[in-house]
């Protein structure tokens, strides 16, 4: 599995174990909700500085956004 496809499944699961939509994010993190979507679905890769910027959003450390887990790991 790609990078982006790491990030995009990292994203959605440390989101939703958050408690937060896709629009609570974006508005913590000053960002618009589209562009949550697009890297959910892998259409889109962020900089490191809006990796950053997520994974404080939901409160983990950025490195656990590109973790591989055992399902996204190949």
């Amino acid at each position: 599995m790609d990078i982006r496809a790491v990030f995009a499944e990292n994203l959605k699961k440390h989101r939703k174990a958050a408690g937060l939509s896709q629009e609570e994010l974006a508005n913590i993190s000053d960002i618009e909700r589209a562009y949550v979507s697009l890297l959910e679905r892998r259409l889109n890769s962020p900089t490191i500085d809006m990796l950053a910027k997520l994974a404080h959003a939901i409160g983990i450390e950025p490195f656990e956004l590109l973790l591989p887990t055992r399902k996204n790991r190949k």
